[in-house]
């Protein structure tokens, strides 16, 4: 996600190191960085982090992670988090590719994956996010019975992951082909999620976890 630059972002993020991990820090010290150890949810790529928070907000017995290499979007994470005053979720301005170097092995429960960019292009298919290479770091970092919950309004970038994930070795507990259609009560939407569903983009999501 791309936003005005922001020439004050970093230094704004750098105000909250009890929150906001920009520098590596924490790396492969997440569990310690919470004030209680609970199950630790994951979303790469949160954007403006309205999912995320709504997320931490309702969940008050799970530790949540928003993982955004954006700076000038962090911050409005940041801003969330701040004035919902919440105590079980943590920023880290990094790139997914270096999950391994956040997390250590089986301390993940849950792995968000809202609205990824499609890199529709052939030559970018190893940018996708549910390309072979992100599934290794997620199967690294997720526990045993850990899960993958994917959405997006990209039917072509639905159907890729798919294919990639069974490819993997991965099977898929839910699938939604039309998520709002069908009324899912549980669902968070976030920002673009709201946008393109106002259109009447459809939305797509599923589950999946790695076969033991």
């Amino acid at each position: 996600m791309r936003m005005r630059y922001k020439p004050w972002a970093e230094d704004y993020l750098k105000s909250h190191p009890n929150i906001v991990d920009i520098d590596g820090s924490h790396n492969g010290k997440m569990t310690q960085w919470f004030d209680k150890e609970q199950p630790i949810y994951i979303e790469v790529g949160s954007g403006m982090g309205q999912f995320i928070t709504t997320m931490a907000k309702n969940n008050p017995d799970i530790n949540f992670v928003a993982i955004e290499r954006e700076k000038n979007v962090m911050v409005k994470i940041l801003d969330k988090v701040l004035e919902q005053e919440l105590n079980n979720i943590k920023l880290i301005c990094n790139d997914a590719g270096e999950l391994t170097d956040f997390f250590t092995e089986n301390e993940v429960t849950r792995i968000f994956l809202n609205f990824s960019d499609p890199w529709p292009k052939r030559r970018h298919t190893k940018r996708r996010l549910t390309y072979a290479s992100f599934l290794s770091l997620y199967q690294t970092i997720l526990i045993e019975d850990g899960e993958i919950h994917f959405k997006t309004d990209n039917r072509g970038l639905f159907a890729y992951s798919l294919e990639s994930m069974t490819q993997f070795g991965m099977y898929f507990t839910k699938i939604n082909l039309n998520l709002h259609q069908e009324d899912d009560e549980d669902n968070i939407e976030t920002e673009y999620e709201r946008k393109f569903s106002d259109k009447g983009s459809r939305i797509y999501r599923m589950e999946a976890k790695f076969h033991k």
